[in-house]
């Protein structure tokens, strides 16, 4: 059977790349294609890509490059209509167009390289691209394999050892693809969005003297030493307001519960409040941070412990984002360790993990064995 794949993401874009795969791909793709130079495609050696036109007359201006008889790839402009008049003319030469995911999971052996390859479209920075090109070119393989090595000798109290380490890492791994919640709460006028403008490096919060300025919940995605992350900025949270600012407090606070980090800001030109010290108390696992520093009060010692910041001035930024990337991530995973990064794995981790407490190393066995199978 004969397939097509868009390769490159969908939308409008400079170039798209669609795969022909399949036994007599290079006949179908050679059928509407000519070249500029008037050779035959399979005149040329293979890999080598060759400029032409697609298409009836006078046909879309592509890149053909043959890997194999049964392997073709096809360069054309990135718009939709380009994009879609090729994908028409091969689906006439009866090519069955295929979702690039779909085609992936059937392309590796492996169903987690294929994960892997899938996730790998997803990063949002560099260094979760990285880890997951770890994962690819096996380290999550590797460790699963070990894993059953050690069931299969009986070492049960090592096997439940290396299930805990990677399941310690699971947060991190589905955090790969999906950027961490950091949301910014506190009191009304004390910062938030400067500080988000601060962190973010552009003005992405509008800032104003007057409290109750933020009402909705503004979003930045940005990278936090490497790591993705969401950035909310929320309605100050009092008691009072009218009934717009009320509903944008009720937000905050639902965002606030859903968040991975949450960032505690006080205004340190006014002195420490009873509303101050109850806030702080509703969420222990906060970072704190006492913004506004350079105008402090001198009443710093009934402050809490926590971060000194002055987002005008850029003070004590540089320690927030190391204070940010520390919690969302204590213990970074060292060059091709292993990191479940899917869902399925770590459920699949846990109930092999839950499965060794109970003495059920056949059950811990199978499920790893599902994970990793061959296809």
């Amino acid at each position: 059977m004969l397939l097509v794949v868009q390769l490159t993401p969908p939308g409008r874009g400079a170039v798209a790349t669609l795969l022909v795969e399949g036994p007599g791909a290079r006949d179908i793709v050679s059928a509407h294609f000519r070249a500029a130079s008037g050779r035959a495609l399979a005149s040329y050696p293979p890999g080598r890509p060759v400029f032409g036109r697609f298409g009836p007359e006078p046909g879309e201006e592509v890149v053909v490059r043959a890997a194999s008889e049964e392997s073709v790839e096809v360069h054309g402009h990135g718009g939709h209509a380009a994009v879609a008049r090729l994908t028409e003319i091969l689906a006439e030469a009866d090519c069955r167009q295929v979702d690039w995911r779909d085609w992936a999971r059937d392309h590796h052996k492996d169903p987690i390289t294929a994960d892997a390859h899938i996730a790998l479209a997803e990063a949002r920075t560099e260094l979760a691209a990285a880890i997951l090109l770890d994962q690819y070119h096996g380290a999550l393989r590797r460790a699963i394999d070990a894993i059953r090595a050690l069931l299969e000798t009986d070492q049960a109290a090592e096997a439940q050892h290396a299930l805990e380490t990677l399941l310690a890492r699971a947060p991190l791994g589905l955090h790969l693809t999906t950027p961490w919640q950091v949301v910014l709460a506190g009191p009304p006028n004390v910062g938030k969005s400067s500080l988000i403008n601060a962190l973010v490096g552009y003005r992405r919060a509008l800032v104003h003297p007057m409290p109750g300025t933020t009402r909705d919940v503004v979003t930045a995605a940005t990278a936090v030493e490497g790591w993705p992350v969401e950035l909310s900025d929320t309605a100050g949270l009092r008691a009072g307001g009218s009934a717009v600012e009320e509903a944008g407090i009720a937000l905050a606070k639902e965002r606030l519960a859903a968040a991975d980090l949450a960032i505690l800001v006080f205004d340190a030109s006014h002195p420490w409040s009873e509303r101050d010290r109850m806030l702080a108390e509703t969420r222990p696992d906060a970072l704190v941070v006492h913004n506004k520093w350079d105008l402090a009060d001198g009443a710093g010692a009934e402050r809490p412990p926590g971060l000194r910041t002055s987002a005008i001035r850029g003070d004590g930024i540089d320690e927030l984002v190391a204070a940010i990337a520390h919690r969302l991530v204590p213990d970074p995973p060292s060059a091709d360790a292993a990191v479940p990064f899917t869902a399925s794995h770590v459920e699949a981790l846990r109930f092999a993990a839950a499965a060794l407490v109970q003495g059920g190393s056949s059950a811990a066995k199978l499920a790893l064995g599902r994970m990793s199978r061959t296809r």
